[in-house]
Parts: C-alpha cells; structure tokens; sequence
C-alpha cells in the first residue's frame, strides 16, 4: 500500500480538500496518510519507517520564528535538508514531493533543493 508523509503544523490533510489538491491520488483511502507537525515528527516516522512514496512538505512549521528573532524553529526546509542526508547516508532516492507552503521562498527552497539532489542521488 502506498504511503503519503503530510508535513504540516496547521493544515490537516482530511479537511479542506488539501488531499484533492496536493496529493489526489491518496484523497478517496487509496494508501496510507500519516500526518506529521514538526521536525521531530518528520525525522522520528521516517526513521521508524522508512521512506514514503510521497512527501508533501509545508515551510513554516510555526508562527514563534515570525516573531522571535533570535529563535530557530526547524521548517519545512530543514525536514528537507535531513531527507537529502538521510538518503545519502542510505543510498535511497528521494521520493516524490509536493510543497503546500504559503511561503513562496520557503517552497522554492524545498524545491530547489530536492530536484537537486534527485539529480545527484540516481
């Protein structure tokens, strides 16, 4: 069965037609969706469980960076950053993703970097 990793702090995959959107092919119970909020999250279930055949990836995991300068919280692009080490340190290929961000920057980071590193990775 086909697995989803849905990284997102707000938006929850089972409302608001984010699945239709995003990823329709797992919006009618077609495979698996495992929801995740944080970075602890992401790198605990993948750790756990190997890799997805799909990730779709949001950037701002919190409000607090917007606000507290001098704090780090990890994003979306962090997640990234442990997928491409952790594929590396693996010998895996990066699976499929889709960004849901409402962060311009952030998704073209997430991008960026992925599309990279696939290149590189097969």
């Amino acid at each position: 069965m086909k697995r989803l990793l849905w990284l997102d702090d707000i938006r929850n995959p089972y409302i608001a037609d984010w699945l239709m959107r995003y990823a329709p092919e797992f919006a009618y119970g077609e495979g698996e969706v495992h929801w995740v909020k944080s970075y602890n999250q992401f790198v605990e279930w993948i750790t756990e469980n190997g890799l997805p055949d799909l990730i779709c990836f949001d950037h701002d995991l919190s409000d607090i960076h917007c606000y507290k300068s001098t704090y780090k919280e990890k994003t979306g692009f962090t997640c990234a950053q442990w997928l491409v080490e952790y594929c590396m340190d693996n010998h895996k290929q990066i699976p499929a993703f889709r960004i849901q961000s409402a962060n311009p920057v952030g998704a073209a980071n997430i991008t960026g970097l992925l599309n990279n590193a696939s290149k590189h990775l097969s």
